[in-house]
Protein backbone atom coordinates (compact mmCIF):
# COMPACT_ATOMS: atom_id res chain seq x y z
CA UNK A 1 0.00 0.00 0.00
CA UNK A 2 1.36 3.39 -1.04
CA UNK A 3 2.03 5.70 1.87
CA UNK A 4 0.47 9.15 1.83
CA UNK A 5 2.87 12.05 1.55
CA UNK A 6 2.93 14.25 4.60
CA UNK A 7 1.90 17.88 4.67
CA UNK A 8 4.87 20.20 5.09
CA UNK A 9 4.98 23.40 7.11
CA UNK A 10 6.84 26.37 5.64
CA UNK A 11 7.32 29.96 6.71
CA UNK A 12 6.50 32.29 3.81
CA UNK A 13 7.18 36.03 3.56
CA UNK A 14 3.93 37.90 2.94
CA UNK A 15 5.78 40.64 1.03
CA UNK A 16 7.89 38.79 -1.53
CA UNK A 17 6.95 35.09 -1.22
CA UNK A 18 10.34 33.88 0.08
CA UNK A 19 9.92 30.58 1.95
CA UNK A 20 11.99 29.00 4.69
CA UNK A 21 11.82 25.81 6.74
CA UNK A 22 12.15 27.83 9.97
CA UNK A 23 10.88 31.16 11.19
CA UNK A 24 13.09 34.18 10.57
CA UNK A 25 12.72 37.64 12.02
CA UNK A 26 13.91 39.29 8.82
CA UNK A 27 13.16 38.02 5.34
CA UNK A 28 16.38 37.26 3.39
CA UNK A 29 14.53 37.94 0.13
CA UNK A 30 13.25 41.50 0.60
CA UNK A 31 14.66 42.52 3.98
CA UNK A 32 11.24 43.10 5.60
CA UNK A 33 10.84 42.44 9.32
CA UNK A 34 8.20 40.17 10.91
CA UNK A 35 6.62 39.12 7.62
CA UNK A 36 7.27 35.35 7.84
CA UNK A 37 3.98 33.50 8.37
CA UNK A 38 3.53 29.78 8.87
CA UNK A 39 1.72 28.04 6.00
CA UNK A 40 0.95 24.39 5.30
CA UNK A 41 2.06 23.05 1.93
CA UNK A 42 -0.02 20.12 0.74
CA UNK A 43 1.38 17.48 -1.64
CA UNK A 44 1.02 18.49 -5.27
CA UNK A 45 -2.04 17.28 -7.17
CA UNK A 46 -3.00 17.25 -10.76
CA UNK A 47 -3.81 20.78 -11.89
CA UNK A 48 -7.20 21.56 -13.28
CA UNK A 49 -5.36 23.12 -16.21
CA UNK A 50 -4.58 19.61 -17.49
CA UNK A 51 -8.29 19.02 -17.92
CA UNK A 52 -8.46 22.16 -20.05
CA UNK A 53 -5.88 20.78 -22.46
CA UNK A 54 -2.85 22.77 -21.29
CA UNK A 55 -0.64 19.68 -21.21
CA UNK A 56 -0.38 19.65 -25.01
CA UNK A 57 2.82 21.62 -25.49
CA UNK A 58 3.56 23.25 -28.84
CA UNK A 59 6.97 22.52 -30.40
CA UNK A 60 9.54 25.34 -30.60
CA UNK A 61 9.46 27.48 -33.76
CA UNK A 62 11.96 29.66 -35.53
CA UNK A 63 11.10 33.25 -34.70
CA UNK A 64 11.06 34.19 -38.37
CA UNK A 65 8.35 31.56 -38.99
CA UNK A 66 6.03 32.80 -36.24
CA UNK A 67 2.89 34.33 -37.75
CA UNK A 68 2.02 37.83 -36.61
CA UNK A 69 -1.29 39.64 -36.64
CA UNK A 70 -2.88 42.61 -34.96
CA UNK A 71 -4.26 41.73 -31.56
CA UNK A 72 -8.07 41.96 -31.60
CA UNK A 73 -9.47 44.46 -29.12
CA UNK A 74 -12.94 45.50 -28.07
CA UNK A 75 -14.05 48.59 -26.19
CA UNK A 76 -14.99 48.52 -22.51
CA UNK A 77 -17.48 51.39 -22.75
CA UNK A 78 -15.06 53.72 -20.91
CA UNK A 79 -12.79 55.80 -23.13
CA UNK A 80 -10.47 56.56 -20.23
CA UNK A 81 -10.03 52.88 -19.36
CA UNK A 82 -9.51 52.02 -23.04
CA UNK A 83 -6.82 54.70 -23.21
CA UNK A 84 -4.91 53.23 -20.26
CA UNK A 85 -5.23 49.66 -21.61
CA UNK A 86 -3.79 50.73 -24.96
CA UNK A 87 -6.97 50.84 -27.04
CA UNK A 88 -9.30 48.29 -25.46
CA UNK A 89 -9.45 44.80 -23.96
CA UNK A 90 -7.60 41.89 -25.59
CA UNK A 91 -9.18 38.40 -25.33
CA UNK A 92 -7.04 36.12 -23.18
CA UNK A 93 -5.37 38.97 -21.31
CA UNK A 94 -5.35 39.38 -17.53
CA UNK A 95 -5.58 42.86 -15.99
CA UNK A 96 -4.91 43.55 -12.31
CA UNK A 97 -6.63 46.65 -10.85
CA UNK A 98 -5.37 47.78 -7.43
CA UNK A 99 -6.17 50.70 -5.18
CA UNK A 100 -7.21 51.79 -1.70
CA UNK A 101 -10.55 50.56 -0.30
CA UNK A 102 -13.42 52.72 -1.52
CA UNK A 103 -11.50 54.28 -4.41
CA UNK A 104 -13.92 52.85 -6.98
CA UNK A 105 -12.43 49.57 -8.25
CA UNK A 106 -15.63 47.54 -7.95
CA UNK A 107 -17.83 50.35 -9.28
CA UNK A 108 -15.67 50.79 -12.38
CA UNK A 109 -15.43 47.09 -13.19
CA UNK A 110 -19.17 46.51 -12.66
CA UNK A 111 -19.99 49.36 -15.03
CA UNK A 112 -17.55 47.98 -17.59
CA UNK A 113 -19.16 44.54 -17.26
CA UNK A 114 -22.59 45.99 -17.99
CA UNK A 115 -21.36 48.02 -20.99
CA UNK A 116 -19.63 44.98 -22.50
CA UNK A 117 -22.68 42.79 -21.84
CA UNK A 118 -24.93 45.30 -23.62
CA UNK A 119 -22.82 44.73 -26.75
CA UNK A 120 -23.94 41.08 -26.80
CA UNK A 121 -20.91 39.54 -25.05
CA UNK A 122 -21.29 37.18 -22.08
CA UNK A 123 -19.75 38.54 -18.89
CA UNK A 124 -19.20 36.79 -15.53
CA UNK A 125 -18.75 38.85 -12.35
CA UNK A 126 -17.37 36.76 -9.46
CA UNK A 127 -17.54 38.41 -6.06
CA UNK A 128 -15.88 36.96 -3.00
CA UNK A 129 -16.56 39.90 -0.71
CA UNK A 130 -20.27 40.59 -1.28
CA UNK A 131 -23.48 38.70 -1.82
CA UNK A 132 -25.28 38.76 -5.14
CA UNK A 133 -27.96 40.99 -3.60
CA UNK A 134 -25.36 43.58 -2.65
CA UNK A 135 -23.98 43.53 -6.18
CA UNK A 136 -27.51 43.97 -7.59
CA UNK A 137 -28.11 46.97 -5.32
CA UNK A 138 -24.92 48.62 -6.55
CA UNK A 139 -25.80 47.75 -10.15
CA UNK A 140 -29.19 49.47 -9.76
CA UNK A 141 -27.46 52.60 -8.47
CA UNK A 142 -24.93 52.58 -11.31
CA UNK A 143 -27.42 51.63 -14.00
CA UNK A 144 -25.36 48.51 -14.72
CA UNK A 145 -28.10 46.01 -15.61
CA UNK A 146 -27.71 43.80 -18.69
CA UNK A 147 -29.12 40.42 -19.77
CA UNK A 148 -25.70 38.93 -20.59
CA UNK A 149 -24.18 39.89 -17.23
CA UNK A 150 -23.97 36.92 -14.84
CA UNK A 151 -23.15 37.34 -11.13
CA UNK A 152 -22.01 34.71 -8.64
CA UNK A 153 -20.78 34.92 -5.06
CA UNK A 154 -18.06 32.29 -4.72
CA UNK A 155 -14.54 31.90 -3.33
CA UNK A 156 -13.73 28.27 -4.21
CA UNK A 157 -11.58 28.28 -7.35
CA UNK A 158 -12.74 24.83 -8.46
CA UNK A 159 -16.38 25.97 -8.36
CA UNK A 160 -15.48 29.19 -10.18
CA UNK A 161 -13.74 27.16 -12.89
CA UNK A 162 -16.89 25.07 -13.34
CA UNK A 163 -19.00 28.22 -13.75
CA UNK A 164 -16.56 29.55 -16.34
CA UNK A 165 -16.71 26.31 -18.34
CA UNK A 166 -20.52 26.30 -18.26
CA UNK A 167 -21.14 29.97 -19.10
CA UNK A 168 -18.11 30.47 -21.40
CA UNK A 169 -17.89 34.24 -20.85
CA UNK A 170 -15.81 36.58 -22.99
CA UNK A 171 -15.03 38.78 -19.97
CA UNK A 172 -14.78 37.87 -16.31
CA UNK A 173 -14.09 39.89 -13.16
CA UNK A 174 -12.66 38.46 -9.93
CA UNK A 175 -13.43 40.68 -6.92
CA UNK A 176 -11.06 40.18 -5.23
CA UNK A 177 -8.10 37.82 -5.69
CA UNK A 178 -7.35 37.90 -1.94
CA UNK A 179 -10.66 36.10 -1.21
CA UNK A 180 -10.18 33.22 -3.70
CA UNK A 181 -8.72 29.93 -2.50
CA UNK A 182 -7.74 26.55 -3.92
CA UNK A 183 -8.99 23.60 -1.82
CA UNK A 184 -5.80 21.62 -2.40
CA UNK A 185 -3.74 24.30 -0.63
CA UNK A 186 -4.23 24.31 3.12
CA UNK A 187 -3.18 27.90 3.80
CA UNK A 188 -5.78 30.61 4.41
CA UNK A 189 -7.24 32.77 1.60
CA UNK A 190 -5.12 35.85 0.99
CA UNK A 191 -1.86 34.13 1.89
CA UNK A 192 1.06 34.13 -0.50
CA UNK A 193 0.50 30.55 -1.62
CA UNK A 194 -3.22 31.03 -2.26
CA UNK A 195 -2.83 34.32 -4.15
CA UNK A 196 0.01 32.99 -6.29
CA UNK A 197 -1.54 29.64 -7.19
CA UNK A 198 -5.04 31.04 -7.71
CA UNK A 199 -3.69 33.71 -10.05
CA UNK A 200 -1.72 31.17 -12.06
CA UNK A 201 -4.78 28.95 -12.43
CA UNK A 202 -6.98 31.87 -13.52
CA UNK A 203 -4.32 32.88 -16.02
CA UNK A 204 -4.30 29.36 -17.49
CA UNK A 205 -8.06 29.42 -17.88
CA UNK A 206 -8.06 32.89 -19.45
CA UNK A 207 -5.31 32.03 -21.96
CA UNK A 208 -6.81 28.67 -22.88
CA UNK A 209 -10.40 29.79 -23.37
CA UNK A 210 -9.58 33.27 -24.70
CA UNK A 211 -11.30 35.10 -21.83
CA UNK A 212 -10.35 38.63 -20.87
CA UNK A 213 -9.98 38.73 -17.08
CA UNK A 214 -10.03 41.65 -14.67
CA UNK A 215 -8.67 40.88 -11.20
CA UNK A 216 -9.20 43.30 -8.33
CA UNK A 217 -6.41 43.40 -5.76
CA UNK A 218 -6.01 45.00 -2.36
CA UNK A 219 -3.15 47.29 -1.35
CA UNK A 220 -1.12 47.47 1.85
CA UNK A 221 -1.03 50.42 4.23
CA UNK A 222 2.07 51.66 2.38
CA UNK A 223 0.17 51.78 -0.91
CA UNK A 224 1.81 48.71 -2.45
CA UNK A 225 0.00 45.73 -3.89
CA UNK A 226 -0.93 43.18 -1.23
CA UNK A 227 0.41 39.68 -1.79
CA UNK A 228 3.61 38.46 -3.42
CA UNK A 229 5.46 40.51 -6.03
CA UNK A 230 5.19 37.54 -8.37
CA UNK A 231 1.51 38.47 -8.83
CA UNK A 232 2.55 41.52 -10.84
CA UNK A 233 4.69 39.30 -13.09
CA UNK A 234 1.86 36.83 -13.71
CA UNK A 235 -0.68 39.30 -15.09
CA UNK A 236 -0.39 41.16 -18.41
CA UNK A 237 -1.39 44.61 -17.14
CA UNK A 238 -1.24 46.28 -13.72
CA UNK A 239 -3.41 49.36 -13.13
CA UNK A 240 -3.25 51.49 -9.99
CA UNK A 241 -5.77 54.05 -8.75
CA UNK A 242 -4.21 57.26 -7.46
CA UNK A 243 -5.90 59.88 -5.31
CA UNK A 244 -7.60 59.90 -1.95
CA UNK A 245 -10.81 57.90 -1.68
CA UNK A 246 -12.58 60.97 -0.24
CA UNK A 247 -11.47 63.16 -3.13
CA UNK A 248 -13.71 63.93 -6.07
CA UNK A 249 -11.36 62.77 -8.81
CA UNK A 250 -9.45 59.55 -9.45
CA UNK A 251 -6.41 58.86 -11.61
CA UNK A 252 -5.92 55.41 -13.13
CA UNK A 253 -2.34 54.76 -14.18
CA UNK A 254 -0.74 51.74 -15.86
CA UNK A 255 2.32 50.43 -14.01
CA UNK A 256 2.80 47.49 -16.40
CA UNK A 257 1.23 46.84 -19.80
CA UNK A 258 2.35 44.13 -22.21
CA UNK A 259 -0.06 45.35 -24.90
CA UNK A 260 0.37 49.11 -24.69
CA UNK A 261 2.18 52.08 -23.20
CA UNK A 262 2.57 52.69 -19.48
CA UNK A 263 2.66 56.47 -19.99
CA UNK A 264 -1.10 56.88 -20.42
CA UNK A 265 -3.46 57.71 -17.57
CA UNK A 266 -7.22 57.77 -17.18
CA UNK A 267 -9.15 60.40 -15.27
CA UNK A 268 -12.46 59.74 -13.53
CA UNK A 269 -14.88 61.74 -11.42
CA UNK A 270 -16.72 60.07 -8.54
CA UNK A 271 -20.46 60.77 -8.62
CA UNK A 272 -23.58 59.18 -7.17
CA UNK A 273 -23.73 57.01 -10.28
CA UNK A 274 -20.15 55.77 -9.88
CA UNK A 275 -16.96 56.72 -11.71
CA UNK A 276 -17.54 58.87 -14.80
CA UNK A 277 -14.95 59.60 -17.50
CA UNK A 278 -13.36 63.06 -17.55
CA UNK A 279 -12.56 63.84 -21.22
CA UNK A 280 -11.07 67.35 -20.78
CA UNK A 281 -8.68 66.96 -17.88
CA UNK A 282 -6.93 70.33 -18.26
CA UNK A 283 -10.14 72.27 -17.64
CA UNK A 284 -10.77 70.04 -14.65
CA UNK A 285 -7.49 70.87 -12.88
CA UNK A 286 -7.69 74.58 -13.72
CA UNK A 287 -11.33 75.17 -12.77
CA UNK A 288 -10.53 76.74 -9.37
CA UNK A 289 -7.31 78.48 -10.39
CA UNK A 290 -6.42 81.73 -8.61
CA UNK A 291 -3.52 84.15 -9.21
CA UNK A 292 -1.68 83.84 -5.91
CA UNK A 293 2.00 83.70 -4.90
CA UNK A 294 3.37 80.17 -5.20
CA UNK A 295 0.93 79.08 -7.92
CA UNK A 296 2.29 78.12 -11.36
CA UNK A 297 0.69 76.30 -14.29
CA UNK A 298 2.81 73.51 -15.80
CA UNK A 299 1.86 71.60 -18.98
CA UNK A 300 2.71 67.93 -18.55
CA UNK A 301 2.40 65.16 -21.13
CA UNK A 302 1.06 61.77 -20.08
CA UNK A 303 1.53 59.44 -23.04
CA UNK A 304 -0.25 61.20 -25.90
CA UNK A 305 -2.31 63.51 -23.69
CA UNK A 306 -1.20 67.05 -22.78
CA UNK A 307 -2.36 67.97 -19.31
CA UNK A 308 -2.21 71.41 -17.67
CA UNK A 309 -1.77 71.15 -13.90
CA UNK A 310 -1.75 73.81 -11.23
CA UNK A 311 1.42 73.39 -9.16
CA UNK A 312 1.35 75.00 -5.71
CA UNK A 313 4.22 75.72 -3.33
CA UNK A 314 4.24 77.18 0.17
CA UNK A 315 7.52 78.44 1.64
CA UNK A 316 7.36 79.65 5.24
CA UNK A 317 9.96 80.63 7.84
CA UNK A 318 10.28 78.23 10.73
CA UNK A 319 12.09 78.40 14.09
CA UNK A 320 12.50 74.62 14.13
CA UNK A 321 15.49 72.75 12.75
CA UNK A 322 15.78 70.93 10.50
CA UNK A 323 13.08 72.54 8.32
CA UNK A 324 10.40 70.32 6.80
CA UNK A 325 10.15 69.39 3.11
CA UNK A 326 6.81 67.85 2.19
CA UNK A 327 5.68 67.03 -1.34
CA UNK A 328 2.45 65.45 -2.59
CA UNK A 329 3.12 66.09 -6.28
CA UNK A 330 6.77 65.32 -7.05
CA UNK A 331 9.43 63.05 -5.64
CA UNK A 332 10.89 64.45 -2.42
CA UNK A 333 14.45 63.89 -3.66
CA UNK A 334 13.78 66.02 -6.74
CA UNK A 335 12.36 68.73 -4.47
CA UNK A 336 15.50 68.74 -2.35
CA UNK A 337 17.68 68.91 -5.46
CA UNK A 338 15.83 71.96 -6.82
CA UNK A 339 16.00 73.69 -3.42
CA UNK A 340 19.78 73.24 -3.49
CA UNK A 341 19.92 74.77 -6.99
CA UNK A 342 17.92 77.82 -5.83
CA UNK A 343 20.16 78.19 -2.79
CA UNK A 344 23.47 77.82 -4.65
CA UNK A 345 22.83 79.24 -8.14
CA UNK A 346 20.17 81.90 -7.53
CA UNK A 347 21.26 82.80 -3.96
CA UNK A 348 17.80 82.47 -2.42
CA UNK A 349 18.08 82.00 1.35
CA UNK A 350 15.46 79.28 1.30
CA UNK A 351 17.39 76.67 3.26
CA UNK A 352 15.90 77.59 6.66
CA UNK A 353 12.27 77.54 5.48
CA UNK A 354 9.60 74.88 5.52
CA UNK A 355 8.59 73.92 1.98
CA UNK A 356 5.30 72.26 1.01
CA UNK A 357 4.42 71.29 -2.56
CA UNK A 358 1.23 69.83 -4.03
CA UNK A 359 -0.67 69.70 -7.32
CA UNK A 360 -4.35 70.51 -7.78
CA UNK A 361 -6.52 67.41 -7.99
CA UNK A 362 -3.99 65.20 -6.19
CA UNK A 363 -2.19 64.24 -9.41
CA UNK A 364 1.47 63.21 -9.24
CA UNK A 365 4.05 64.63 -11.65
CA UNK A 366 7.10 62.51 -12.44
CA UNK A 367 8.55 64.14 -15.57
CA UNK A 368 11.57 66.54 -15.50
CA UNK A 369 9.62 69.17 -17.48
CA UNK A 370 8.07 70.34 -14.20
CA UNK A 371 11.44 71.33 -12.68
CA UNK A 372 11.37 74.96 -13.81
CA UNK A 373 7.74 75.44 -12.78
CA UNK A 374 8.51 74.05 -9.34
CA UNK A 375 11.48 76.41 -8.93
CA UNK A 376 9.37 79.42 -9.90
CA UNK A 377 6.53 78.35 -7.61
CA UNK A 378 8.86 78.08 -4.61
CA UNK A 379 10.60 81.38 -5.42
CA UNK A 380 7.21 83.06 -5.90
CA UNK A 381 6.01 81.93 -2.48
CA UNK A 382 9.34 82.84 -0.85
CA UNK A 383 9.30 86.38 -2.30
CA UNK A 384 5.50 86.68 -2.00
CA UNK A 385 5.22 87.78 -5.63
CA UNK A 386 2.47 86.72 -8.02
CA UNK A 387 3.72 85.04 -11.24
CA UNK A 388 2.95 86.54 -14.64
CA UNK A 389 -0.74 86.28 -15.49
CA UNK A 390 -1.97 83.61 -17.96
CA UNK A 391 1.53 82.14 -18.27
CA UNK A 392 2.67 78.54 -18.31
CA UNK A 393 6.15 77.33 -17.36
CA UNK A 394 8.06 74.18 -18.25
CA UNK A 395 11.67 73.04 -18.58
CA UNK A 396 14.23 70.73 -17.00
CA UNK A 397 16.71 72.22 -14.52
CA UNK A 398 20.30 71.04 -14.28
CA UNK A 399 22.57 71.16 -11.24
CA UNK A 400 24.45 74.18 -12.62
CA UNK A 401 21.20 76.10 -12.92
CA UNK A 402 20.78 75.73 -16.68
CA UNK A 403 17.33 75.24 -18.19
CA UNK A 404 17.31 72.26 -20.56
CA UNK A 405 14.94 71.50 -23.41
CA UNK A 406 12.10 68.99 -23.05
CA UNK A 407 10.18 66.89 -25.55
CA UNK A 408 6.82 67.70 -27.16
CA UNK A 409 7.10 71.43 -26.47
CA UNK A 410 4.71 72.37 -29.28
CA UNK A 411 2.04 69.99 -27.97
CA UNK A 412 2.26 71.63 -24.54
CA UNK A 413 2.03 75.15 -25.96
CA UNK A 414 -0.94 74.41 -28.22
CA UNK A 415 -2.88 72.93 -25.31
CA UNK A 416 -2.14 76.06 -23.26
CA UNK A 417 -3.23 78.33 -26.11
CA UNK A 418 -6.49 76.36 -26.44
CA UNK A 419 -7.30 77.08 -22.81
CA UNK A 420 -6.64 80.82 -23.07
CA UNK A 421 -3.03 81.18 -21.89
CA UNK A 422 -1.12 83.96 -23.63
CA UNK A 423 2.52 83.51 -22.54
CA UNK A 424 5.03 80.80 -21.74
CA UNK A 425 8.43 80.68 -20.06
CA UNK A 426 10.29 77.82 -21.74
CA UNK A 427 13.87 76.62 -22.38
CA UNK A 428 15.84 78.69 -24.88
CA UNK A 429 16.58 75.65 -27.07
CA UNK A 430 12.88 74.82 -27.40
CA UNK A 431 12.12 78.46 -28.27
CA UNK A 432 14.54 78.37 -31.22
CA UNK A 433 12.75 75.36 -32.68
CA UNK A 434 9.19 76.76 -32.47
CA UNK A 435 7.09 79.15 -34.50
CA UNK A 436 5.37 81.28 -31.87
CA UNK A 437 3.07 83.06 -34.36
CA UNK A 438 1.50 79.82 -35.59
CA UNK A 439 0.87 78.70 -32.03
CA UNK A 440 -0.62 82.02 -30.94
CA UNK A 441 1.25 82.39 -27.67
CA UNK A 442 4.06 84.75 -26.55
CA UNK A 443 7.26 82.91 -25.69
CA UNK A 444 9.84 84.02 -23.12
CA UNK A 445 13.03 81.93 -23.59
CA UNK A 446 15.33 81.27 -20.62
CA UNK A 447 18.75 79.66 -20.53
CA UNK A 448 19.21 79.70 -16.73
CA UNK A 449 16.96 79.57 -13.70
CA UNK A 450 17.82 83.16 -12.76
CA UNK A 451 16.60 84.42 -16.14
CA UNK A 452 13.40 82.39 -15.84
CA UNK A 453 12.67 83.89 -12.41
CA UNK A 454 12.99 87.46 -13.79
CA UNK A 455 10.68 86.61 -16.71
CA UNK A 456 8.04 84.76 -14.68
CA UNK A 457 8.07 87.08 -11.63
CA UNK A 458 8.00 90.66 -12.98
CA UNK A 459 8.32 93.48 -10.46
Amino acid sequence: MKAKSKTKTMYVCQECGYDSAKWLGRCPGCGAWNTMVEEKVAPSKESKGVALGLSDAAPPQRIAEVETEDLPRYCTGSEELDRVLGGGVIPGSMVLIAGDPGVGKSSLTLRVCADVAKLGRKVLYVTGEESTRQVRMRADRLGAIADNLYVVSETNLDTISTHIENIKPELMVIDSIQTIYRPDIESAPGSVSQVRESSVELLRIAKTLGIAAFIIGHVTKDGGLAGPRVLEHIVDTVLFFEGEKNAEYRVLRAVKNRFGSTNELGLFEMRDTGLVDVPDASKLFLSDRAADPGTVIVPTVEGTRPLLVELQALVANTPYLPPRRTSYAVDIKRLQLLLAVLEKRVHLSIGNCDVYVKAAGGIKIDEPAADLALCIAMASSFANRVPRDKTIVFGEVGLSGEVRAVSQAEVRLREAARLGFTAAVIPEKNARQLDAKSIGIKIYPAAFVGEALKLALPK
